[in-house]
């Protein structure tokens, strides 16, 4: 079965990044996150790009939503436009405003929660799950790093 989800880091507070970076660093959840997606197309809006330094993640087709043609890396002006031209397992991988739209296209959430709790002016937050259309399966240490914890949600069955 062909896979389209997003997969996050946040924190105890749903923060996801902090002026375009992600305020914790935890080996552990970048092994974890290359694991799952090596292989798949990856999905990033243009901040998260621009996090990235510009480099595409290896072994991974890299998209980019922006509205903004750009001659480094593949672009589509919108999700939608992107994923007809994708075949095989989509993941998600930021930033929030990508997540807010693309969710509406996932079958699950991979989530891995940091223990940080972190406060800043210009935080961005994962969207809110509504519980009605998203199931969460169980809680689980991340393997090598017991105080993160997985989750993975599944899109409820109308």
């Amino acid at each position: 079965m062909t896979v389209r989800g997003a997969i996050v880091a946040l924190s105890r507070n749903g923060v996801i990044g902090v002026a375009g970076q992600l305020p914790w660093h935890y080996p552990a959840d970048l092994r974890r996150f290359k694991q799952v997606t090596l292989g798949s197309t990856i999905i990033m809006g243009r901040i998260t790009w621009d996090s990235l330094a510009h480099r595409a993640l290896p072994q991974r087709r890299n998209i980019v939503i922006s509205q903004q043609r750009r001659s480094d890396i593949e672009c589509f002006g919108n999700i939608e436009a992107a994923l007809t031209a994708i075949e095989g397992d989509t993941w998600f991988i930021g930033g929030a405003q990508l997540y807010a739209a693309a969710l509406d296209y996932c079958d699950i959430v991979d989530t891995t929660q940091v223990p940080d709790t972190v406060e800043a002016k210009d935080a961005v937050f994962f969207p809110k799950l509504d519980p009605a259309l998203w199931k969460a399966g169980p809680v689980s240490d991340l393997p090598g790093d017991p105080r993160l914890k997985l989750c993975r949600y599944h899109r409820a069955e109308p």
